[in-house]
């Protein structure tokens, strides 16, 4: 079983091609796009997916907004900003909207795999907490 189902998105193909690969050798299952309009297509297709690994500037649809549009329909998926040209008000704006973290680019790859395997244990124990709470309202309700 793969450590998490990751989402990469980044405007630069070469970035995500090479992250993509690394990740996979590291056991994460890996999903590209390469603007906010496919990572979200994919989110749809793909609801196993668990972290999100997202480029703050990119064309179009920036992470920023993509965050927003992430946390507005699938709020349990954790989200780590990634930034090569890194400002703290994009820090703060993507904290407030609910990334689980913000990286600078280029960043070690050990803190990269420890943030994905962290972000997917928060997500993982949440959809815990929300089935032993629709278990226990269901057993509730018995006679």
């Amino acid at each position: 079983m793969a450590i998490a189902n990751v989402l990469l998105v980044d405007d630069e193909v070469s970035f995500v091609e090479s992250m993509a690969e690394r990740l996979t050798i590291r056991n994460l299952e890996t999903v590209s796009a390469l603007n906010g309009e496919e990572a979200l297509a994919q989110l749809e297709i793909k609801p196993d997916i668990e972290v999100v690994l997202l480029d703050v500037k990119m064309p179009g649809m920036d992470g920023i907004e993509v965050l927003r549009q992430i946390k507005k329909k699938h709020p349990l998926v954790e989200v780590i900003m990634l930034s090569g040209q890194a400002t703290v008000e994009s820090a703060i704006e993507g904290m407030k909207l609910g990334a689980f973290d913000y990286l600078l680019k280029p960043c070690e790859m050990d803190q990269l795999i420890s943030k994905v395997k962290e972000a997917a244990a928060k997500k993982r124990k949440h959809e815990e907490k929300i089935i032993e709470a629709r278990v226990k309202e269901i057993t509730s309700r018995r006679p």
